[in-house]
């Protein structure tokens, strides 16, 4: 530690890009687990017999104990009321303990062969266990990312807020693309569809140390914080009360960033899902290189991320920059329902477009919420947008799987994803029905979305 973070940590530039550092390095584990099977659909489907409505129910697993379970709720309860270190590192440990399970169901292959009947359909023990697993990953993963949300607001405010969480986010989808680029070859150089997940909790481990780091250096923050209070006269910040919640969902622009968010994503995480098998069956991509196509996307991010972060933070246009990313949306899904040619280069031109669009958005989204909601009540506001987004990344994965199977399937055994395109480009066109309505609220109530983050 250098002198000056040891002196005061409040103030240190140092101390706070060490923790953007730390818990980034938490997140990337993360998303690589999250998208780790996302690649290896075709062979699933090959090697452990599972058909696409078996991939989109474990594929949308992901969500449904916070959305069923209000998992994501009392989680930003949780935030709010115990604060960032006890929550994060509960968190990791909740993503630890799904991780494990997710890799065991993969490992046993005898569990493929063992039937279970629920509600007149059969499945494999195999494909509930990975679900389980998956279920209980998510959990923690989407409290872990509402966590590094409220502590990036609490140490970057009035600074670099949205440079710093374009950055995390940037550091998020490079795990999203090191699951895309890198897990066929893992299976093309081991022979099992389980060692990727085993690298990923290998990740998952070193990014829960991390964290530990971090809390040590938010406690010495939290000190320092609360010793000025005191100095000053200061009260104490208000503590969270549930009647807060009902604060929250009264005010009409939280609804339309929330709405926006799930809209948005579900256009973006359900299709790098289907993308590796989109490039196999429309544009001729061999099924161990398909997965380096969709990984440019969130490589492209790593960098224009931050740099749309910088815009907002110095410049401002937060509900523009989002109205701009959904118009991208909508052009890119149109342009794969529809190809002008099945060349793999064009496939890669509205990757890297698409790309533009998920760097846009985020980047002016998540800073936004600050500007609506108080400090103290934030992480439950995070958390009832995770929640509300999660809806979609359960639902939307499971409905494609089921449209292609039921409507999408051809002679030769692919599918045709022209009717999945669409449907995700009707969700780029609501998304900027919402963007139009976030500007038009914003300029009613003067939350300062179109204003720069960084104070003077």
């Amino acid at each position: 530690m250098t002198a000056k973070l040891q002196n005061s940590i409040i103030n240190s530039k140092t101390a706070r890009w060490t923790v953007l550092i730390l818990v980034s390095l938490l997140m990337l584990s993360a998303y690589f687990i999250a998208d780790v099977m996302s690649p290896l659909k075709s062979m699933l489907e090959s090697e452990l017999g599972w058909s696409s409505t078996d991939y989109g129910m474990f594929a949308g697993a992901y969500a449904v104990f916070n959305v069923m379970l209000l998992m994501l709720i009392f989680g930003g309860i949780l935030l709010d009321k115990m604060g960032v270190r006890f929550t994060g590192l509960f968190a990791a440990s909740i993503m630890v303990i799904g991780v494990g399970i997710k890799y065991y169901a993969i490992e046993t292959f005898s569990l493929s062969t063992e039937i279970v009947t629920i509600f007149g359909s059969d499945f494999s023990k195999q494909l509930l266990l990975a679900c389980f697993g998956f279920a209980i990953f998510g959990v923690g993963i989407e409290i872990a990312g509402i966590t590094c949300s409220k502590l990036l607001v609490k140490w970057f405010n009035g600074k670099e807020l949205a440079l710093a969480m374009g950055l995390e986010m940037a550091c998020a989808r490079i795990g999203t693309g090191l699951a895309l680029g890198v897990t066929p070859l893992i299976v093309a150089h081991t022979g099992s569809l389980s060692q990727p997940i085993l690298v990923g909790m290998l990740m998952l481990v070193i990014g829960t140390l991390c964290f530990l780091v971090f809390t040590v250096m938010d406690k010495k923050f939290d000190s320092e914080l609360n010793l000025a209070k005191i100095n000053s006269g200061q009260e104490e910040d208000e503590s969270f009360k549930l009647k807060d919640i009902l604060d929250i969902i009264k005010i009409k622009a939280f609804w339309y960033i929330a709405i926006l968010c799930v809209l948005f994503y579900s256009a973006v995480f359900p299709f790098l899902k289907y993308a590796t098998d989109l490039m196999i069956n429309t544009f001729g991509v061999n099924s161990e290189l398909a997965g380096q196509i969709p990984s440019i996307l969130p490589f492209g991010t790593i960098l224009l991320t931050p740099i749309f972060g910088t815009i907002y933070d110095r410049k401002g246009y937060g509900a523009s920059i989002m109205i701009i990313g959904s118009l991208m949306l909508i052009l890119v899904h149109t342009l794969f329902a529809f190809p002008l040619t099945t060349n793999w280069i064009y496939a890669v031109v509205l990757i890297i477009t698409l790309g533009i669009a998920f760097s846009l958005v985020p980047s002016a989204m998540w800073p936004s919420v600050p500007k609506i909601i108080p400090q103290n009540k934030l992480g439950t506001a995070y958390a009832l947008i995770f929640w509300t987004q999660n809806i979609g990344l359960m639902l939307i994965p499971m409905l494609i799987g089921v449209v292609l199977d039921k409507y999408c399937k051809l002679e030769n055994g692919g599918y045709d994803y022209t009717l999945p395109m669409v449907m995700f480009a009707c969700l780029g066109v609501t998304s900027l029905i919402f963007a139009f309505l976030l500007k038009r609220e914003d300029k009613i109530k003067n939350y300062g979305l179109e204003k720069p983050n960084i104070t003077k």
